[in-house]
């Protein structure tokens, strides 16, 4: 069933003794606002995670298989939306094989209904084999600590070394130092937009919208590493607009939902020391309120 409606979201998330999203322009430390000390997440390692979870459920089977994976080459996948229209003559040659503009249509449509996360995120795949371009209908901003993160250095030890030249260097000691990052406690708030006029040109339905809910929900329980910690999904709130073009501004809805610290807790160390207040009285006419944790 096609999406007939506009929604907006907001995910609250927390991590414990891990690091949720490390820089690598800055040793793999947990990326931060520089000037306000509060940790981000990238909307690229949030849409990481729903891939994941979606390659998971589903197994990368069609129609909900995943175009941007670890180790793909993506122009291979172009080639085989080409094979799947039957444009194969235009991958022979020397040529720059941009397509023409009725293959790359179809290839843009097949790529769209074969790819979980084409229909829904978007994607560029004009390099190479031309597939065209795709603005997806889900758009995730990056998410933001509510409080200053503090990032930890700890010294770690592996009782091993990798070569034979490291053991005879240490005369058998074997043990090889190493650096982790960590942020103590920190909540996460990100938001999110579900476009149905996009929906309708990628295909992306409401299937597709409960498999992305679910995924929001749960990404993070298939997501373990020593790196992360504990990371757990704590509100997804769904703002629901009865039309396509939507009934109120994204900004004033997201007012609504607010996670602050408690007043009596100086440091914070698990979800408990939070508050999350929802504004619900007189929400505007046209929407509705979801919440899906």
């Amino acid at each position: 069933m096609s999406l007939n409606n506009r929604y907006d979201f907001v995910l609250v998330f927390d991590v414990r003794d891990g690091n949720p999203n490390g820089d690598p322009d800055a040793g793999n430390l947990p990326r931060l606002d520089a000037e306000s000390g509060h940790g981000l997440v990238t909307d690229v390692s949030l849409k990481r995670k729903v891939r994941n979870f979606v390659g998971l459920v589903k197994g990368e089977t069609p129609f909900f298989d995943i175009y941007v994976k670890e180790k793909a080459v993506l122009n291979q996948t172009h080639e085989r939306a080409y094979v799947a229209v039957g444009a194969e003559e235009e991958l022979k040659g020397d040529k720059k094989r941009k397509g023409s503009g009725d293959t790359v249509d179809k290839a843009r449509q097949w790529m769209c209904a074969n790819f979980f996360d084409v229909r829904t995120f978007g994607a560029v795949m004009a390099i190479g084999v031309n597939c065209g371009q795709v603005r997806g209908p889900v758009q995730l901003t990056f998410a933001r600590s509510v409080d200053p993160i503090i990032a930890q250095e700890h010294s770690i030890t592996r009782m091993a070394v990798a070569t034979e030249a490291e053991a005879e260097k240490q005369q058998g000691d074997n043990r090889t130092m190493g650096r982790k990052h960590t942020v103590p406690y920190g909540v996460y708030v990100a938001h999110g937009f579900v476009s149905a006029f996009l929906a309708k040109q990628t295909g992306f339905d409401e299937d597709d919208l409960e498999l992305l809910w679910q995924a929001l929900e749960n990404m993070f329980e298939h997501d373990r590493s020593a790196a992360r910690g504990e990371m757990a999904t704590r509100g997804l709130y769904v703002f629901k607009h009865d039309s396509e073009l939507g009934n109120a501004h994204a900004h004033a809805l997201f007012d609504r939902i607010k996670v602050a610290r408690k007043a009596d807790v100086e440091v914070a160390r698990s979800f408990a020391d939070y508050e999350v207040s929802i504004d619900e009285a007189n929400l505007p006419s046209g929407v509705t309120l979801i919440k899906r944790v």
